[in-house]
């Protein structure tokens, strides 16, 4: 089947650029907020389950920016690479982590208090993150853009997470299962090392980048030719 029918024109190439932009302006904005609100909850709830979460939202937060600046630049193509290692580095990061915190919070017995503000916040974050990873990862897609379905899944273990630590705030709220939380942590950390990995080899999404480049090259040959 032929590629060219996939390939999106030059007008529709700079909506989805634009669409990207916009897009990962408000996973930033939303993940100040969620990193502050987050932090500041489990500093009161003496909660490290939340406190990581918090922290997740600066990595998630770092992860877009990197997508925001190569979407700035005039060849976003060109930066693919680069952005795509940065974005890695933040799974690596979120994994790290994640994993010290759960293991430490297993080791020592860590209970952490009854938190509404954090189940609150948890909460908006499975509604709303899972929305933004799907945007992302379809106009990123379309485009062609491997940093861009990274960066969406990068949201989408994020999602991950907050639904972990949700659990966990409910189930030690109502039960007192103060393990819950850790246990959960450590599954989300091994998908993110997976994540990682594919980023840093560039396989988030396959060579659909270099394909999108000979689509053009084609086309260009297939002008000349007519």
């Amino acid at each position: 089947m032929s590629t060219h029918a996939t390939s999106p024109t030059e007008a529709r190439t700079h909506t989805l650029r634009r669409r990207i932009r916009w897009i990962v302006a408000g996973t930033i904005a939303y993940n100040v907020v969620e990193a502050v609100v987050a932090i500041t909850a489990g500093s009161i709830a003496s909660s490290g389950a939340l406190i990581a979460f918090g922290l997740d939202s600066t990595i998630e937060v770092l992860s877009a920016a990197a997508v925001a600046w190569q979407f700035t630049r005039r060849d976003p193509e060109r930066w693919e690479k680069p952005t795509l290692r940065v974005i890695a580095l933040a799974f690596f990061a979120l994994a790290v982590y994640v994993t010290a915190t759960s293991l430490v919070t297993l080791v020592a017995g860590v209970e952490a208090e009854h938190s509404p503000l954090g189940i609150l916040i948890t909460a908006l974050s499975v509604v709303i993150m899972p929305f933004l990873s799907w945007a992302e990862r379809r106009a990123g897609r379309e485009l062609g853009s491997a940093t861009a379905v990274a960066d969406s899944k990068q949201t989408l273990i994020c999602t991950y997470l907050s639904a972990a630590v949700l659990l966990g705030l409910t189930v030690n709220s109502l039960w007192g299962w103060w393990w819950a939380d850790a246990i959960a942590g450590l599954v989300i950390a091994v998908f993110a090392v997976r994540e990682g990995i594919e980023a840093w080899r560039g396989d988030a999404c396959a060579t659909s980048v270099g394909m999108l480049l000979e689509d053009e090259d084609d086309d260009h040959d297939h002008r000349h030719q007519q």
